[in-house]
């Protein structure tokens, strides 16, 4: 007689359908949780070491500086509307520049960070707490193995701004 052992098919597919569980769960987020949560992504990246090896491999930054010069030249509450413009996918030129970004999404979200975190760009508050709906998603990112929090964080930014060519 044949057992077969299901156990390790279920693990897999759990694991097969965590990046996209976790990316929903993030859309679901409004725009300051979600702005929130990617900094405390990237926060943990940076504190563990794996930011760099994550954005490693990514096409040419000088594609994303240029956009990121422009966010800097804001006030701090524009450079704040055009994160969230970002996530909430309105059409403004600076989510245009940004959709037409192939492979420098990642990257450009990390500078925006390495940014925030130097102060040139609208400061996270000293005082900040992830919202609860806000945490449980972070535990879920930080439960995935290094490959699929990359996986994760790809996909999420990927589908940021407003596709040109797609107007």
């Amino acid at each position: 007689m044949t057992f077969t052992n299901y156990s390790n098919f279920d693990s897999t597919l759990k694991l097969t359908k965590a990046v996209p569980i976790t990316v929903a769960a993030f859309k679901r987020l409004d725009a300051n949780d979600q702005l929130g949560l990617l900094w405390e992504i990237y926060q943990r990246m940076e504190q563990e070491g794996w930011i760099a090896v994550a954005t490693l491999g990514t096409a040419r930054l000088k594609l994303a500086q240029g956009l990121l010069h422009q966010i800097k030249l804001m006030s701090f509450s524009e450079q704040l509307q055009a994160m969230r413009d970002l996530l909430n996918k309105i059409n403004t030129p600076i989510t245009r520049a940004y959709g037409l970004f192939r492979n420098n999404k990642l990257v450009f979200w990390h500078q925006l960070a390495t940014l925030i975190g130097s102060g040139e760009v609208v400061p996270v508050p000293a005082d900040y707490k992830l919202s609860p709906a806000a945490t449980e998603v972070f535990n879920q990112v930080m439960l995935l193995d290094f490959g699929r929090k990359v996986q994760f964080l790809r996909r999420v930014v990927a589908d940021l701004g407003v596709d040109p060519m797609a107007i």
